[in-house]
């Protein structure tokens, strides 16, 4: 039996949800050595479609729980928005000469659900970072395209700068990769705001 994709984000949301406050928990009967929030603006640059990129805008948070110093556990979740070129499928009718079909700009929302750890050290003020995650992602894409559900995996990094104590600006760029509609998506996304460090 073949579940519908909206069921299979809807487990996705569940499982890192659920992962999340697992993780935590633990973390916190541990008393690991702290973590971060963090939250802001993102940008991403898709391939969607076979006839261009897109770019859309939306918004990137994360919690990291640290098990040692250097080292911690990361969820990652993000929401992108924008439009994007699609060919339109078209029936040629018999004798016909002409293939071409219509294109189409349709709205586009994307989610990805990203887990994995993430290696850090400190110098001064700076905090630079390295990270590669896995998880699922989510496309709704209007105009009679449909919608998608996906493995999801990203490597990348970014750069904290501590402004006071717990607060710190983030800059970020991750190489992500999806599997929508039965091709591949390679994806970069480069987020920056704020850190909240506990």
């Amino acid at each position: 039996m073949k579940f519908p994709s909206r069921v299979i984000f809807r487990l996705v949301q569940l499982v890192a949800f659920s992962a999340s406050c697992f993780i935590f928990s633990i973390a916190a009967e541990a008393q690991v050595p702290g973590g971060d929030v963090f939250f802001g603006y993102s940008y991403y640059s898709t391939d969607l479609s076979s006839i261009d990129r897109a770019s859309t805008n939306g918004w990137e948070a994360s919690v990291e729980g640290k098990v040692v110093p250097f080292l911690g556990f990361v969820a990652d979740f993000d929401s992108h928005y924008g439009s994007q070129n699609f060919v339109v499928p078209c029936a040629i009718p018999v004798g016909s000469t002409s293939s071409s079909c219509a294109n189409v700009n349709a709205d586009v929302t994307e989610h990805n659900f990203l887990f994995g750890p993430r290696v850090s050290f400190s110098v001064g003020k700076f905090r630079p970072f390295a990270e590669a995650l896995v998880g699922g992602a989510h496309v709704d894409v209007n105009n009679g395209v449909g919608s998608n559900t996906s493995l999801a995996t990203a490597f990348g990094g970014g750069l904290d700068y501590k402004i006071i104590k717990p607060i710190a600006w983030r800059l970020q760029g991750d190489y992500v990769q999806t599997r929508f509609f039965s091709a591949t998506q390679n994806n970069v996304r480069i987020s920056t705001g704020i850190v909240f460090r506990f």
